[in-house]
């Protein structure tokens, strides 16, 4: 016999209202008092109708995810991270990859929109930021992995400016001075964070990085590899790369190997994001690592703060990166420095 909504106030020694207004994110209960009930629905398999809920709170218990693609295992490992956390909560979650096209983003918030989902985390890059702005005064929205500038908005991000650093100050300790950045569209805030940081700290170990020594890719592997042929090719070729993503890092390994080069011997590499792809390459890879899981769960949650008062204050939360040492680098030898 499925268990009720009665079931779950009697476990938790609440009233039914109590149990109520946690499953709809509202009412000033302790958050240590929402997840007791969230654990007691867990263990009895209670679950809220959808229907009934939609109809008496014209909520639905959905939310949308935009994301870029969700092949990219950055994106995979995040939009589990939100599905994991939205479930808790009793939501379900609607994954779009957008290829960070606008027209994509704006037919799928407007799907989104007839489903009537009760919010959307926004992980994808967009030139119109008007499309942000129109949506956010509909539907609760979080912007994920990105910066907004132009009007206030939930945000949660990664240090991506530090992570930036993190690895110029290791390639440097390392004795490099002939670098290259492979980055994403520098249209993406977070890949022109990444830069700035990784350019600020070789400047300051007076090393310039020139504009030509920064390359846009795209985010796969293909680009990766293409664009580091062509590094490698040159009579003056780099000592090491900064990829601002693991696909174009693995791409990199893949054009080094190509080449005869040896990784790190011959060509030091660092990559950013840190997923699971990162530990499984030959060799595995120097990366900065992100938060994935807690960039996921902290969307979640300012959504559902959201839920229970629209009027709170927008918040910017930035999470620390890690700087994850692998195989792919080493000490630039004698005769590259030469």
């Amino acid at each position: 016999m499925k268990a009720t909504i009665y079931d779950v106030a009697r476990e938790a020694g609440v009233s039914i209202a109590t149990v109520s207004k946690v499953i709809n994110a509202k009412g000033k209960i302790s958050t240590e008092r929402r997840n007791q009930i969230f654990a007691i629905m867990q263990r009895l398999q209670y679950q809220p109708s959808a229907i009934a809920s939609a109809l008496t709170s014209k909520q639905t218990f959905t939310l949308g995810l935009l994301i870029p693609d969700i092949a990219n295992p950055f994106f995979a490992e995040v939009a589990r991270a939100v599905e994991d956390r939205g479930h808790r909560f009793g939501y379900s979650v609607i994954i779009c990859s957008t290829d960070n096209k606008d027209d994509r983003v704006e037919r799928y918030i407007s799907v989104l929109k007839q489903k009537r989902v009760d919010g959307i985390i926004i992980g994808t890059g967009l030139e119109n930021n008007d499309i942000l702005q129109d949506i956010s005064t509909i539907i609760p929205i979080v912007v994920i992995g990105r910066e907004v500038n132009s009007f206030p908005v939930h945000t949660v991000v990664a240090d991506d400016y530090a992570g930036g650093r993190q690895a110029a100050c290791h390639l440097l300790s390392l004795g490099h001075t002939k670098m290259v950045v492979l980055a994403e569209s520098l249209q993406i805030s977070s890949s022109r964070e990444r830069v700035r940081g990784f350019r600020q700290s070789l400047g300051e170990a007076g090393i310039s990085l020139p504009d030509e020594s920064i390359l846009a890719c795209k985010s796969g592997l293909e680009d990766g590899r293409a664009r580091t042929s062509e590094l490698l090719s040159r009579m003056d070729r780099p000592t090491a790369l900064f990829c601002c993503n693991d696909l174009i890092a693995v791409g990199a390994l893949q054009a080094a190997k190509e080449c005869g080069l040896r990784v790190p011997f011959d060509l030091s590499i660092v990559s950013f994001d840190n997923t699971l792809l990162a530990t499984v390459t030959n060799p595995p890879l120097t990366s900065i690592a992100q938060p994935m899981d807690q960039l996921g769960e902290a969307a979640v949650d300012l959504l559902i703060q959201q839920f229970a008062d629209s009027n709170t204050v927008k918040q910017r939360i930035a999470l620390r990166t890690e700087l994850i040492v692998r195989d792919s680098t080493a000490e630039v030898s004698t005769s590259e420095i030469l």
